[in-house]
């Protein structure tokens, strides 16, 4: 019979997975129709032409075709005038 006395708990043992975020098919190369652009949290870049977006703000790929990356000027419910990244399949 062991005479040890066990040891104490921690409150910061645990530790989550990674996610993987980010782009991952940069500007001038071939994107295939489903294909992730960009995997985030919220919509820092928005969807533009031949862009879908899933219910976890992914952007994928509609169509065949090549990645163009742009901004867009668009105006909050405050009226203030804020610039977005903005991705199309051309």
């Amino acid at each position: 019979m062991a005479h040890k006395k066990s040891a104490g708990t921690t409150k910061n043992g645990r530790d989550s997975n990674p996610k993987y975020l980010g782009v991952k098919i940069t500007e001038g190369d071939k994107a295939q129709a489903g294909s992730v652009i960009i995997r985030q949290r919220g919509t820092d870049v928005l969807p533009g032409k031949n862009v879908g977006i899933g219910k976890d703000h992914t952007l994928f790929a509609l169509i065949n075709g090549t990645i163009k990356f742009g901004t867009k000027r668009k105006v909050n419910f405050d009226n203030k005038t804020h610039i977005k990244k903005i991705v199309h399949v051309v």
